[in-house]
């Protein structure tokens, strides 16, 4: 018989992800992926999965699930959801074993936004162009999980779990700061250094494919100039016209005509996945920004822009 979950609940929003789709932006196909890979990556580690198999992405609780048909072996790693097993809470980052018939629940958590279930075996849902993620912009690959789905787990790998709990640092509550390295398009913007002087907010108009900011908006050099369609990147930090950066998440398109002013480094990239709206983002330079001839006060000296 084989071993099954049983989704009774699934809170705001519940997806399969793995490690994603890379490769395919020839397609027209981005990524995709678990939003927290580290999160991800460790929930697998901690039950001796491979990194690539699929784990649960639960983002901001309410997920309850029954084990049908054996025993199995979780890990939530994440946003502290306070998991527990028909009622009795166990640790977060740490490895857990479940009956058959019991049920597993993520309540809210008290900071960060998204949360991971991992099974020993992973979740062994249909690929999709070689992934099980499910990419929310183009909707390919496994749906949105409802209630009464019912997900098999897949076989086990021949390693044993290691590590009985992992210390993880606590997700920021209050201010979230960001590392970002400049350009490729800081050029097209008045004053650049408004990024890394403002205090941003997240919005609640943000997703797996953006997070939206507000703040002080910065402005283009030109803003009459158009820029063609470029290749898009996690972690890449758009400004539309009307001043407000975008970061591009997992499911974020394979092109943009927006100019990027700086990217995330990849080392903060997951720590975007778990901003809630309301908090307070700043931005900081991963190096010193090259100079422009354009600077402030060089504009404020001449009418006539510098050539691009």
């Amino acid at each position: 018989m084989t071993t099954t979950l049983e989704v009774l609940r699934t809170g705001p929003l519940a997806l399969i992800e793995d490690l994603g789709r890379p490769g395919l932006a020839h397609l027209g196909v981005s990524p995709s992926g678990a939003a927290d890979r580290r999160s991800h990556m460790l929930a697998n580690r901690l039950v001796a999965n491979p990194s690539d198999r699929a784990t649960v992405e639960v983002m901001f609780g309410g997920f309850s699930t029954r084990v049908r048909g054996g025993d199995v072996a979780i890990a939530v790693t994440g946003a502290d959801a306070n998991p527990a097993v028909n009622g009795v809470p166990f640790g977060t980052n740490s490895i857990h074993y479940v009956h058959d018939g019991e049920v597993i629940s993520l309540g809210a958590p008290r900071a960060g936004l998204r949360s991971y279930l991992a099974v020993r075996g992973g979740i062994a849902v249909d690929p999709t162009l070689g992934s099980r993620s499910y990419d929310m912009l183009a909707g390919i690959g496994p749906r949105p999980l409802r209630a009464g789905d019912v997900l098999p787990i897949g076989a086990q790998s021949d390693d044993f779990p290691e590590l009985d709990q992992a210390p993880v640092a606590a997700i920021d509550e209050d201010l979230v700061e960001l590392s970002v390295t400049p350009g490729p398009r800081d050029d097209w913007f008045v004053d650049p250094d408004v990024l890394i002087r403002t205090n941003w907010l997240a919005t609640n108009r943000s997703d797996r494919v953006g997070m939206r900011l507000v703040g002080m908006p910065l402005e283009y050099l030109r803003p009459d100039h158009q820029l063609p369609s470029e290749g898009a990147t996690r972690g890449a930090i758009q400004v539309p016209p009307n001043g407000f950066p975008v970061i591009l998440g997992p499911d974020h398109p394979v092109t943009g005509g927006y100019p990027v002013i700086g990217v995330v480094v990849d080392e903060d990239v997951d720590k975007v996945a778990q901003i809630r709206p309301g908090q307070t983002v700043r931005l900081h330079w991963s190096r010193p920004r090259r100079p422009f001839d354009h600077e402030p006060a060089a504009v404020m000296a001449s009418p006539v822009p510098q050539p691009w």
